[in-house]
């Protein structure tokens, strides 16, 4: 068995490295008004949120992790709705944003984010649906980091607001994907400590 305090502790690491991030990056998102940006910072605090709700969990019965874990992937869905509201004001005045601090602060949320899932890759079989949908969460937000950095040199060739929204809604989407993750295995905890 993973030593639990390892665990706990890359945890809440990963839990206040999102925190701080979310900050920055949500500054930066209203600077030069990315929908891409504002996403990924509201997934920030999302996974702050998520990590610390799994740090006072992680002692939990197997039952009580499997309701945390379906709360969490309705949790996850959180960042693509306010996605979709804020991509929604944008097609109403589509201004693209600053393409040098778009890609510079994709660039930094691409470090947190590698460097957290990292710290959770050893960790991402234990504990069942808690941890996954941290790792899960870390490793998502790389991939739509790069794609953000992606959207930052799109709109400097293209100076449309286009790849901005783009990158936008398909990091809502991938949230969907990570919440209908966790809610399978937190299902099955729920189910296997019924039984």
């Amino acid at each position: 068995m993973e030593n639990s305090s390892t665990l706990r502790r890359a945890v809440l690491i990963v839990g206040l490295l999102n925190l701080a991030y979310f900050g920055v990056e949500f500054a930066v998102a209203l600077a030069i008004g990315s929908v891409s940006l504002f996403a990924d910072s509201i997934d920030f605090l999302e996974d702050a949120s998520v990590n610390f709700l799994i740090v006072a969990a992680l002692g939990w019965s197997l039952q009580a992790r499997g309701r945390v874990g379906m709360a969490l992937a309705i949790i996850l869905l959180v960042p693509g709705l306010a996605t979709l509201w804020t991509a929604w004001d944008k097609f109403q005045t589509p201004m693209p944003p600053a393409p040098i601090p778009l890609s510079l602060a994709g660039i930094g949320a691409l470090v947190v984010n590698l460097g957290c899932a990292f710290l959770l890759a050893r960790h991402r079989h234990s504990s069942g649906s808690l941890t996954r949908a941290a790792f899960l969460s870390a490793r998502n937000d790389a991939y739509a980091n790069v794609a953000i950095v992606a959207a930052g040199l799109a709109t400097a060739y293209t100076l449309s607001a286009w790849p901005d929204l783009i990158v936008g809604l398909g990091i809502a989407i991938m949230n969907a994907d990570a919440a209908r993750e966790v809610w399978a295995a937190a299902r099955e905890e729920h189910r296997a400590a019924a039984s």
